[in-house]
């Protein structure tokens, strides 16, 4: 192993310097005496001893508990893309403390510790089911292990809204603040980081045995289900630990040992011993880093949501290198598919429920003493309020149905989601900015940093669908990267308290109450337009998801092909995101059922998914407005809870 000596040692000199600059601002002079006693201490010096010194000691502590628990899912998983956000298992934690915190408080009594395990258990237990029937793909993994994150993670934010009193402190604890009051959280982490240790050092054996293949390892003699539920039930405790100590902090157990085996470590012992160093001093120097700009600006924001700045960029740079491809064809779902021979009655009879469902939901309210049917009266006067966003809804479910048919497609891939195609997260970006930048910016200006903010997030996904011998499932990993990234910066945003910050958190929760006639319209209008392109690009979608190979023998452009149907899924993605945020998992489930319902063919089943796509958000605006009276919940978050089941029921039904 070549010697890290150097890089290392410049890290730590960096983050020592950065946490005492900090230090000497807070108390230039005068620093308290060992051991610390409050009583004979200034504030200055309580807030030093008590606050910024475990605040550094247990930066160092939870980036090494992180590194080691990223090094070990890499190990045992085979996967140089695992680590505890990108399976989802910090989100099952976060998901399980918010709901104790804000509907059983009971159970934290003894700690947030127990809650946070079995949100992480129960998360990396879902993913490794999921894994399982895939021989543990690496890009099935991930994929599911962040859909499963992202799932968490809008249903955690639609409990969160639900209960305002508790929004800023949740918001803050989301991001991964370092903020601490005394001691205790040092030493509990450091104790499980101990405990972690040792068993990761009895592991080193075995998981270098693993390291040849289950197959051979089982050969050897070694019981390979134990020792990945060992190796697993490390990682769970060091990540669950970390969640519950400090909230989510990203992507610092993808970046250890990725910079680990950069400086030269090879072998099993020398990952798992380095990974833990370098987490240690990337999350020192992140917090540093914080504690800097607090200094300059006076703007405190979570360190959790600067490590994800550094860990996506990161998970873009490793994705060449990914080992293992999905086969075409071999990620389908629970059997054969019905094939309709004659579908256009089946469509025609969609519209039409389409159109039935959009005037019933319309008849029917809700009043203060319960339900109510409108009189014909009424109904004239509330059609003209609630079509626009009726017609809005169902366009919004439309361009996401057909850019998830489409991507379904391109990818040969059931999981494929525009959710997660890094668009939306981008155009939250450029709406976030454009806040930021103009004092009081109008609907165009805001509209115009919001497409920007998406074109920019297409054109870095679009650069890997342009590259002929890039698997076309990693296009859709390099979507939920930039999603990573984009969910990070705006963290960062939101936990600043700031009125721009409640804008932003406003509009990444979607609502279809401010549309007005004009914006319906235009979305329509696109619908329209995205089917149109689809249908013209019907031999495209047929071929696609035969294999590349296949694909180029037939005559297809294969270059321009992806780079056009990237191109009208993150257009359909990014139309959408206006007004149903940035998740929702419409574009998954339609495209699904309208396989299931037997549109097999690339016009049916965009065409089908359409429609069913529109069915789904018009019942999801329903429930939005009348599931909180007299609130109305976010109509992008209460279809991700409709999605969610879903979700989780199709990835557990794929098998190899």
């Amino acid at each position: 192993m070549r010697r890290p000596t150097i890089p290392l040692s410049l890290a730590a000199l960096v983050a020592l310097a950065l946490w005492g600059l900090a230090a000497f601002r807070l108390m230039p002079t005068g620093w308290p005496a060992w051991p610390f006693d409050p009583q004979a201490m200034s504030l200055d010096q309580i807030l030093l001893a008590f606050g910024l010194m475990p605040r550094g000691g247990i930066a160092l502590i939870a980036g090494a508990a992180l590194g080691l628990s990223g090094a070990l899912l890499q190990a045992v998983l085979r996967n140089p893309v695992a680590d505890p956000t990108t399976l989802g298992i910090s989100s099952g934690a976060q998901l399980c403390l918010v709901i104790a915190t804000i509907y059983a408080p009971g159970l934290l009594d003894h700690g947030r510790w127990p809650v946070a395990l079995v949100g992480a258990a129960g998360a990396a237990a879902l993913v490794m089911a999921i894994g399982a029937r895939r021989a543990f793909a690496p890009v099935t993994m991930v994929i599911a292990g962040m859909l499963i994150s992202l799932t968490a993670s809008s249903i955690a934010t639609t409990i969160t809204l639900s209960r305002g009193e508790y929004l800023l402190s949740l918001v803050i604890w989301n991001g991964g603040s370092l903020v601490q009051q005394d001691w205790s959280g040092v030493r509990a982490l450091a104790m499980v980081l101990a405990v972690a240790g040792a068993g990761a050092a009895c592991l080193v054996r075995p998981l270098r045995v693993l390291s040849l293949g289950a197959a051979g390892a089982s050969g050897l003699g070694m019981n390979v289900a134990l020792v990945r539920f060992a190796v697993l039930a490390l990682a769970v405790l060091l990540a669950g630990a970390v969640s519950a100590e400090l909230g989510l902090v990203g992507f610092v157990g993808l970046a250890a040992p990725a910079l680990a085996r950069s400086m030269g470590a090879r072998s099993m012992g020398q990952v798992l011993a380095l990974a833990p160093l370098v987490g240690a001093l990337i999350l020192s120097v992140s917090d540093g880093i914080v504690l800097l700009v607090a200094g300059a600006t006076g703007e405190m924001f979570p360190t959790g949501a600067l490590t994800g700045l550094i860990g996506g960029p990161l998970l873009i740079w490793l994705l060449p290198r990914l080992r293992g491809s999905t086969p075409p064809g071999t990620e389908t779902a629970e059997g054969p598919v019905p094939r309709l021979f004659r579908p256009a009655p089946l469509l025609w009879g969609l519209l039409f429920m389409a159109v039935v469902l959009a005037l019933v939901l319309v008849w029917i309210g809700r009043l203060p003493h319960g339900w109510a049917v409108l009189d014909w009266a009424s109904f004239r006067a509330f059609l003209p309020l609630r079509l626009p966003r009726l017609v809005a809804a169902a366009a919004a479910g439309a361009l996401l149905a057909m850019a998830g048919a489409i991507l379904q497609r391109l990818t040969a891939n059931p999981l494929a989601s525009p959710e997660v195609l890094g668009v939306s997260g981008g155009a939250a970006i450029g709406y976030a900015a454009t806040l930021f930048s103009f004092a009081m910016p109008g609907t165009g200006i805001r509209t115009l940093g919001t497409m920007i903010g998406g074109a920019l997030a297409l054109a870095l996904v679009g650069t890997y669908a342009r590259r002929r011998d890039m698997p076309a499932e990693r296009v859709l990993l390099a979507g939920i990267s930039v999603s990573a990234m984009a969910a990070a910066v705006l963290s960062a945003v939101m936990a600043t308290g700031s009125a721009e910050s409640w804008q932003v958190l406003a509009w990444l929760s979607g609502s279809s109450s401010t549309v007005g006639p004009g914006q319906a319209a235009v979305l329509g209008i696109l619908a329209v337009g995205l089917l149109a392109a689809a249908m013209m690009a019907h031999r495209w979608l047929g071929a696609l998801p035969l294999g590349a190979e296949v694909a180029v023998g037939l005559g297809l452009p294969l270059q321009l092909a992806r780079t056009a149907l990237v191109v009208l899924a993150g257009l359909g993605t990014g139309a959408a995101t206006v007004l149903v945020g940035p998740v929702s998992f419409v574009g998954l489930m339609a495209p699904h059922l309208a396989r299931r319902i037997g549109f097999a063919r690339p016009r049916d089943h965009v065409t089908g998914a359409a429609l069913i796509g529109a069915i789904l958000m018009i019942a999801a605006d329903f429930g939005a407005r009348m599931a909180g009276f007299p609130y109305e919940m976010p109509l992008g978050l209460f279809a991700s809870l409709l999605g969610a089941p879903w979700l989780i029921w199709l990835m557990l039904r794929i098998r190899r």
